[in-house]
């Protein structure tokens, strides 16, 4: 059995989108960052970096924070969603890490910007959101010859897709990038993405664009 311990962000939905991808059992332990949660002792015992996802795995002794390393462990563990041959699989883990250093925290600073402080930063309004628009070009570019990120469907699109699903708060119109709007529909119509997106708070369906 698996402990999660995450909340309704992007990437605590990797996670939990990977553990119904993987069809593992799991508890969800809600941790509410709204709240401070992540600060509380017994929390950083897991995740001394004070973020959420962390998961601990009873079973074999393992906990760990970072989501794309929980990504990286679930798919060996379970021998899903991460090649074996090696030239598929640095390409599958150099997508994730394009994910992980750019993909998530840049559009994460767009979020912080353009969404809940819109009008405060001009210059960093802009930057982000060209910033934002430079990495959605780069992953058209990506899935215009490509049916998933990395070949077939894996944990880079995984680690993707729950920040590809704020693009309203990026105000990003996901109709001007035609090949990621292909995927994105395709990955948000699977089931275990549907009710992965759900965990810990169901905050309503996928988002969509019109």
């Amino acid at each position: 059995m698996i402990d999660l311990y995450t909340w309704s962000t992007p990437n605590g939905r990797k996670v939990s989108i990977m553990l119904h991808e993987c069809e593992l059992e799991y508890t969800v332990y809600p941790i509410d960052i709204g709240k401070d949660e992540q600060f509380r002792p017994a929390f950083l015992k897991i995740s001394p970096n004070n973020k959420i996802p962390a998961i601990v795995d009873r079973e074999a002794g393992v906990s760990l924070m970072e989501s794309g390393a929980i990504l990286l462990y679930l798919a060996e563990k379970t021998g899903k969603f991460l090649p074996s041959p090696l030239p598929e699989r640095l390409r599958v883990i150099e997508w994730l890490m394009w994910q992980m250093g750019g993909f998530g925290p840049m559009l994460g600073q767009a979020h912080h910007f353009l969404k809940y402080n819109s009008g405060k930063a001009p210059y960093a309004e802009e930057r982000y959101f060209n910033e934002t628009q430079r990495l959605y070009s780069v992953l058209d570019r990506q899935l215009a010859s490509h049916e998933y990120v990395a070949g077939d469907y894996s944990i880079a699109d995984i680690a993707i897709f729950p920040w590809a699903a704020r693009f309203e708060w990026q105000q990003i119109d996901l109709t001007a990038y035609p090949n990621v709007l292909r995927w994105y529909r395709t990955v948000a119509a699977r089931p275990a993405v549907i009710a992965g997106y759900g965990v810990p708070v169901d905050v309503g369906p996928i988002p969509m664009p019109h």
